[in-house]
This record gives C-alpha cells, sequence and structure tokens, in this order.
C-alpha cells in the first residue's frame, strides 16, 4: 500500500510541478487545499484498494506444512512462488497490479515533464530556465531514484540472478527509496542548505 501511494502521490506532485510552471497565473486557483486534499486522497484510496484482489487470491493458495520464504518481508511474489498450487494466475495479476502502479503513473509522469520541458525551453532567460528547474531538481531525483530501483527489482524476478540480489532489489525499491525520499526534498530547502553549510564551516574552522 505504501509502495503503491509513493507511486500515485509522486504523479499529484508531477501535476503540481507541471501547473507552477507552466500555467503560473492559475497555480492559486488550479492548486487549492481542497484540490490537494481530493487528489491526495484519491491516492491513498486507490493505493489501499489496488492491492486486494491480489492479496485475496494469495491467501486461497495452497502450501506446504513448512513453506521457505528467503526475503526479508512478505513480497508478493516471493509468498507466490512459495506455493505448490498453480501461480499463473497471481502472477498475471501481480504484473498487472504492477502495470497500474508503476508503468501507469511513470507515464503521467513523463507526460507532465514533457510539457514542462517545453515551456522551459521557451523561457529566454538563463536565470529563469535555472530557477524553473530548480523546483523541480528533488522531485525528479525522487522519481529517478523511486523507477530505477523499481526496474532492479523487476529486472532481479525475471532473470537468472541470485536471490540475495532479488532481496536486495526489493530492499532498495520498498526500503531504501521511501526512506531517503524525505531527506532528497529537505536537502532542496534553502535554510537547511544553509545550516548544513554553516554547520560545514564552523566545523573546518575547529579543524583548522
Amino acid at each position: 500500500i505504501f509502495s503503491c501511494s509513493e507511486a500515485f502521490i509522486l504523479v499529484v506532485m508531477a501535476y503540481d510541478r507541471y501547473v507552477a510552471i507552466c500555467r503560473p497565473l492559475s497555480y492559486p486557483v488550479l492548486t487549492t487545499t481542497h484540490t490537494n486534499v481530493t487528489l491526495a486522497t484519491c491516492a491513498w484510496l486507490t493505493a489501499f484498494l489496488l492491492p486486494i484482489p491480489a492479496v485475496v487470491q494469495t491467501s486461497h493458495l495452497a502450501f506446504d506444512n513448512t513453506a521457505h520464504i528467503y526475503h526479508c518481508f512478505c513480497d508478493h511474489l516471493a509468498v507466490v512462488q512459495a506455493s505448490c498450487s498453480d501461480i499463473k494466475p497471481q502472477t498475471l495479476l501481480g504484473f498487472c497490479i504492477t502495470m497500474v502502479v508503476s508503468f501507469l503513473p511513470f507515464l503521467l509522469v513523463l507526460l507532465s515533464y514533457a510539457h514542462i520541458l517545453a515551456s522551459v525551453l521557451h523561457i529566454s532567460s538563463r536565470e529563469g530556465r535555472s530557477r524553473a528547474f530548480s523546483t523541480c531538481s528533488s522531485h525528479l531525483l525522487v522519481v529517478g531514484t523511486y523507477y530505477s530501483s523499481i526496474a532492479i527489482a523487476y529486472v532481479a524476478y525475471r532473470a537468472d540472478l541470485p536471490l540475495d540480489f532479488h532481496v536486495m532489489g526489493n530492499v532498495v525499491y520498498a526500503i531504501l527509496t521511501p526512506v531517503l525520499t524525505p531527506l532528497t526534498y529537505t536537502l532542496g530547502n534553502k535554510d537547511v542548505k544553509a545550516a548544513i553549510t554553516r554547520m560545514a564551516s564552523g566545523r573546518l574552522e575547529i579543524i583548522a
């Protein structure tokens, strides 16, 4: 649920960046508090409801008396592969959910940034283009980290790779990326940057 919600929230944030850069005069009208709450609520509800069919189907699978899941958490595909039932329907359902959760939001994010790039290229001043890109830098970094980790996890399952690689790929996707996300956005804050700079310069003076 948390992984799904992150994908949808990234789409909402991409829309916010699109409105801020491509339609700045309409930003206060299009991104009201009510709109933001509605979009966030829809993202969370979709993320909550989407995995339910897979969870219900998985609960009806047959397992041996002892089923070993080589993982650090009960990843859906890892649990399905430990079953002694026919797992083709489950694998197909998991693939469909993955497409809805990963591929569709990724296309929407790309569409938003295609419009943003087109608008930024029409800005005449270099300072204006730099300011517009800096507005999106944190979000772009999070999107890149999130979807690259998904790609690693997906390739690890489809390729004949060691089980340790499967585990690490899913840890990066499900745990490490969400942990790094707040840090990424925090480092984009001017006040935080100034505080870090002061701390670093203070330590350098002490060392000197």
